[in-house]
This record gives C-alpha cells, sequence and structure tokens, in this order.
C-alpha cells in the first residue's frame, strides 16, 4: 500500500456554479435543522399537505406538471394516430376501423393512465417520489432478512430501469422529427430539411442543458396550456365536422374492430401503444409536484385535450380520407395556421424532450446513489430546484444517440418502430412490483391484489405482445439499450460487492482495541482534524492503521467518516448525521443521504458543531483509499470479461473527493491493489 497526495483534477465548467451554490447549500442544511422531521412525521405532514394545499398553490404546482410530467404525452397526437395506418399492418383507413381504433384510443387512455398509474400506481410513492427505482426502494430488497424473491424483484426493477434509457433517447428523436415534418404538408419545398432542421434543434437542446433550465422552466407550464387548449379547439373542430365520431366511445367498437380484423388489429396495438407511452414518465416526475397536483392537471386538462384532439383527427380522416392519413394532426388546422401550429408543436416537442432528458438526470442519481452505477459528475443547475441537474457524461451521450437514430432511421414513422418496446415492457414490470407494494407494503390480502394485477396485466401484456413485433424492424434498440445498461448496472454492484469482500477478508482490528492503544501507547498527536473516508464500520479503518504505522502521528481529532444512502428519497437535515464519541478524540460519524440527494461531506462535517465537535475547516485533511482492480481468474467471483469491464468503470469513475464535493487540495490518497 501506498500513499500519495492525490492531483488536482481539471475542474468542469460547470464546478463555478457547484462552488457559488455550496454556501447555499450548506445555509439550506443548517436552516433545514430547526424544521425538519422524522420520517414518520414527514410522512404525516405530507400527507396533511396533500389535502390541505391551497388553491392558488395546487394550481401553480399542477401548471409545473403540464411543463415537465406530460410533456411526453402530451405530444403522441403528433404521430400516434397516423401510425396506426402506416407500417405493416396494411389497415385500411374505413369509417369502420378508424372509429374502432379512436375506441381502443380512448379506453387506453382511461385504463391504462388514468386507472392504473392516476388511482393506483401513484399511490405507490416512496415518500412522494415516483418511478421504477423508488418503488424498488420501497420494497427494500436490500434488508438483510429479504427472501430470494425480493432479490429476483431487484433486478426486475433494475432491468425494468434500464429499460427507460432506450425511450430517452428515441423520445426527443421522434417528437421533434414528427413536428418538424408538419412543414411538408404545406410544401415539398422542406422536405430534405427536414433531418438537418431535426438534428440542429436537438443540438441546441442539448448544449443548454449544462446551463440549467430554472429560467426556461417557468415558461413551461404556460407554453403547454397554449398547447393543450390548442389541441382541443382543433378536436372540437373536428368533431364539429363529423359528430358521429363520438361512437367510439362504446367500447363494443373496439371488439368490433379485433373481429373484423383478427391477427391485423393485434399488430395495431404497437401503435395505439404511443398513445399511453408516456404514463411512465408522468409517474417518475410526481416527485416533483405531488400526486393531487399531477392528477389535476391529467383530469383537468391533458385528458379531455388528448380526447378532443384524437376524435377530431379521426373525425377529419373520415371526412376527407385521402388527404389526412398520412398527417391526420396537421390536416386539422387550417391552411392560415398550418406554420404556427408548427412552430408550437416543435416548441412543445422540445419541452417534451427537455423533460425527458431531466428524468434521465433524476434515474441516474437514483441508479448511483444506490449503488447500480459508478459515481459521475453531477451538478447542480438551480439552486432554488432540487430536481434542476446535470450529468455531462449522460447528456452528450444522449445527445449523440440521439442524432444517430434521427439519422439513422430517416423518419418518425420509421422510429416509431423502435417506439414502445422498452416502455410497454417497463409498464408490465411495474405492475408486478405495485402486486408486491400491495402486499408487503398496503397490506392488502391477496383476494384483493391479484385481480387488480390481473386486470392490469389483461391490459399490458398485449400491448408489450403487439410492441415485441417490432423488434425486427427497430424495436431490438430499446431492447439492445437495456440489456447493455442492465450488464453495466449489475457487473458495478457485483463488482462492488467482490470488492467489500476482498478489503475485509483480513480479521479488522475492533475499533475499541485501537481506542485502548491510544491510550496507553504514547502516540504523538497534531493540531487539527483528520477525515478518513470509510464504506465500513466493521473495525479500524486500514488506512487509519497503515497512516499511524508510517507517519507515527496523528491529529487531535479524528473523523470515520461513511457516507450512507437510503432506501428514502430525502433525509432532513436534522437526521443527517449519527455520532459515536470513541475517546481519546476519535468519533464515528455516519453521514445519511436519500437516493434523491448528492453527498456534500464538507456541509456534513459543518453539522458536526451541532454535536459539540468544533472543528476549524483549514486545519482538516482529508484520507480516502483507492482501490486498483486488478482482474485474474486465479480469483473467484465474475466471468473475466465482467471483470476487466468493472475495472475500467472504476478507473473511469469520479474519484471519492470530487463526488462528495471534498477539496481536493486537501486529499491524502491511499493506494491498494486489489485482485478479484
Amino acid at each position: 500500500m501506498t500513499s500519495d497526495t492525490s492531483d488536482t483534477e481539471e475542474q468542469d465548467p460547470s464546478d463555478n456554479a457547484s462552488t457559488r451554490d455550496q454556501h447555499k447549500a450548506e445555509k439550506g442544511e443548517q436552516e433545514q435543522i430547526a424544521q425538519a422531521h422524522s420520517p414518520e412525521e414527514q410522512a404525516e405532514s405530507s400527507e396533511k399537505e396533500e389535502t390541505s394545499v391551497g388553491t392558488g398553490r395546487l394550481f401553480a404546482l399542477s401548471l409545473g406538471a403540464l411543463g415537465v410530467s406530460y410533456g411526453d404525452i402530451g405530444t403522441s397526437p403528433l404521430y400516434a394516430l397516423r401510425e396506426c395506418f402506416r407500417g405493416s399492418s396494411h389497415i385500411v383507413p374505413s369509417n369502420a376501423n378508424i372509429i374502432g381504433i379512436l375506441s381502443l384510443i380512448f379506453w387506453a387512455l382511461l385504463l391504462v393512465v388514468s386507472t392504473k398509474y392516476m388511482l393506483f400506481v401513484t399511490r405507490a410513492n416512496n415518500n412522494g417520489e415516483g418511478g421504477m427505482l423508488a418503488l424498488v426502494a420501497l420494497l427494500n430488497p436490500w434488508r438483510p432478512d429479504a427472501g430470494n424473491h425480493s432479490k429476483l424483484l431487484l433486478k426486475l426493477g433494475v432491468f425494468g430501469s434500464a429499460l427507460l434509457y432506450g425511450s430517452f433517447m428515441l423520445t426527443p428523436a421522434i417528437s421533434v422529427s414528427s413536428a418538424v415534418e408538419g412543414l411538408n404538408v404545406a410544401t415539398n419545398v422542406f422536405e430534405p430539411y427536414v433531418i438537418p432542421i431535426t438534428i440542429a434543434i436537438l443540438i441546441a437542446l442539448f448544449a443548454i442543458q449544462s446551463r440549467g433550465t430554472e429560467a426556461v422552466g417557468r415558461f413551461f407550464g404556460p407554453v403547454m396550456i397554449v398547447w393543450f387548449s390548442t389541441l382541443a379547439v382543433l378536436g372540437v373542430y373536428g368533431i364539429v365536422h363529423e359528430p358521429g365520431v363520438l361512437a367510439a366511445i362504446n367500447p363494443g367498437h373496439a371488439v368490433d374492430f379485433f373481429l373484423r380484423n383478427h391477427w391485423t388489429g393485434f399488430v395495431v396495438l404497437g401503435a395505439v401503444f404511443l398513445v399511453v407511452t408516456g404514463g411512465e414518465a408522468m409517474y417518475a416526475d410526481m416527485g416533483h409536484f405531488g400526486r393531487r397536483p399531477i392528477q389535476l392537471a391529467w383530469f383537468g386538462l391533458v385528458l379531455p385535450a388528448l380526447l378532443l384532439n384524437y376524435f377530431g383527427q379521426g373525425a377529419m380522416m373520415i371526412n376527407a380520407p385521402g388527404q389526412s392519413a398520412s398527417q391526420p394532426f396537421y390536416h386539422l388546422a387550417p391552411d392560415w395556421a398550418l406554420y404556427p401550429l408548427v412552430v408550437l408543436a416543435t416548441v412543445a416537442t422540445v419541452i417534451a424532450s427537455q423533460a425527458v432528458i431531466s428524468g434521465a438526470f433524476s434515474l441516474t442519481r437514483q441508479a448511483v446513489q444506490l449503488g447500480q452505477l459508478p459515481p459521475m459528475r453531477l451538478f447542480q443547475t438551480s439552486s432554488e430546484e432540487y430536481g434542476q441537474i446535470y450529468v455531462p457524461t449522460l447528456n452528450w451521450l444522449l445527445m449523440v444517440a440521439t442524432i444517430a437514430l434521427v439519422i439513422g432511421f430517416g423518419s418518425s414513422t420509421n422510429l416509431a418502430w423502435a417506439y414502445g418496446v422498452g416502455i410497454s415492457f417497463a409498464m408490465t414490470i411495474t405492475s408486478v412490483l405495485v402486486f408486491f407494494i400491495m402486499r408487503e407494503r398496503w397490506g392488502w390480502s391477496l383476494a384483493v391484489a391479484a385481480p387488480v394485477t390481473i386486470l392490469f396485466l389483461l391490459i399490458d401484456l398485449p400491448f408489450f405482445g403487439a410492441n415485441m413485433l417490432k423488434i425486427p424492424h427497430g424495436g431490438w434498440f430499446p431492447v439492445a439499450t437495456a440489456i447493455v445498461v442492465f450488464t453495466l448496472m449489475a457487473t458495478w454492484r457485483r463488482g462492488r460487492e467482490l470488492l467489500a469482500q476482498r478489503l475485509t477478508e483480513d480479521e479488522p482490528v475492533p475499533l475499541n482495541e485501537f481506542i485502548d492503544d491510544l491510550a496507553t501507547e504514547n502516540t504523538t498527536r497534531v493540531p487539527g482534524t483528520a477525515i478518513f473516508l470509510t464504506s465500513s464500520d466493521a473495525g479500524t479503518p486500514p488506512m487509519l492503521l497503515h497512516h499511524l504505522e508510517h507517519n507515527q502521528v496523528l491529529h487531535e481529532r479524528v473523523l470515520l467518516l461513511t457516507v450512507r444512502t437510503e432506501d428514502v428519497p430525502r433525509i432532513p437535515a436534522s437526521d443527517r448525521l449519527e455520532i459515536d464519541d470513541l475517546g481519546e478524540g476519535v468519533y464515528r460519524v455516519f453521514a445519511r443521504y436519500g437516493f434523491m440527494q448528492n453527498p456534500n461531506v464538507p456541509v456534513a462535517v459543518r453539522l458536526c458543531e451541532q454535536f459539540g465537535i468544533e472543528i476549524d475547516t483549514d486545519q482538516v485533511t482529508y484520507y480516502v483509499g483507492r482501490a486498483t482492480i486488478i482482474p485474474t481468474d486465479e480469483v473467484p467471483g465474475m466471468m473475466l470479461w465482467r471483470e476487466k469491464l468493472f475495472a475500467y468503470m472504476s478507473r473511469n469513475a469520479i474519484q471519492p473527493t470530487s463526488y462528495y464535493k471534498v477539496p481536493p487540495d486537501r486529499v491524502i490518497e491511499l493506494g491498494l491493489r486489489v485482485e478479484i
């Protein structure tokens, strides 16, 4: 084991903003102490807030939800109904087929989004947070007494999260390209420029991510109100010309559609599913606004606007089947409104893409905090809005992948063939996880939970099966993406477990023996504070013993600091630290964070003052261990290629000093070579 002072890492330009916000973060942590409560009190307070929030505040939150949570599902009218009559389904846009597909769309929105997600799944929130990993955290598969089914659910939830990364790439590609393709309705002049314009918009979108969306975000809600209002007005305009289209509310037309079209009708379900793809994204974004604002926005504006627009498109297709089948959405608009509608649609799709990108950042932070991905640079782009973060590596990977998809598939119709496979699988996994939430968290009996879950699966599985037919036509992309991401997640988690095993193979020196030795031996103590960052509370950290053995001195104050990520979204500042005074100036400190929080060790150290530990931050030295992974077949573990992958991920992961925001000029690294 060798000791060396770590080099100062090259700083990202966004570090300046992060540094400016650090004092705000410290102040925020301090202020929370006076008002924070225990998790139980927080849950109770949250429930009261859900029922007593003022009308103005509820409206403001619902407005924000329109701009963040409903951008994805809100832009589906651009392409969903159109794709039902295109591709390999060969469905003739006859009156009966149009009414039948509209009936499927109507009941899909009511059963999948309104019933499954709004009434049931949103109840399964982890202290207000939604999303696949929040569901997994609710089931707590990491607990010591977790059975084999819990481990299986963990893998299922992680794979479901991996599936979403494909949609993070596909949603901006299909949404923006669909909007820009509206120019072709007015004239063919723009046809050669659709892809370049789409790419330019996407590049601009990803380029501004480092600046954050705090200022732009204020306009998201109002713009989406205009968008959804426009959807509703256009829909009414179409329905007035063909009121008979409202007969699609009768589910008998959906049944008749399948009886007449048989297998082809089943194939069309893959396109019908495009109307509900934003349901999972809505659930994942719930933590930003709360359940009631999400529900109010859906039932008060989004659902009526979507239904009216889909019915209006169907009415227009009945009136002008040859003219409007190619672009039913844009043919709803009068000629004079076409270009303004293209501009509005483009803005709406940019907002939808922004929401999806923010969701990708949020999911990645959860995965890092829960130990499913290696630490990476995360920057808070707003001191006011916690959900606004920036992940540089992921941002540029998404940009490259999204642009490659636009070029590779060439049109939104081709992209639609790739879209839906991953989300339909993720929705099915959500139904399974919610079943166990019903049983283990809500205490529902099997007689109640099973029928509800079976009903969900009777809807999810046909959609999933129909989307599986897309795999040869592009649906392989989200599946391949999910396999790659899941492999990275599983390899990282298993590698960390093997590394921990190797580091603890030697019998650790009990802390009480170490403290006794300090008391009896005449150890030289020097002024200042030494903070040893350790991932385990089992015994004396080896790097502390190594430091004392080689340097023969010890600081007058020693903190053995372990950062823990709990299976709840947030830990209030008042519950941040657990401190045990071991004597002889040595303290065992646990800093607890939720999986939606970014650890900040200097802030945690400042909080030690609340426990009577006076620390001069100008005289603090941080000690961290850095293991060099040596893949080998001689030690039992993973397959060699996975060990090499883990070693590569470890080398390229952000170092603890940066991840925990430790000042690099106050760090001493202790290196160690470990074979796995």
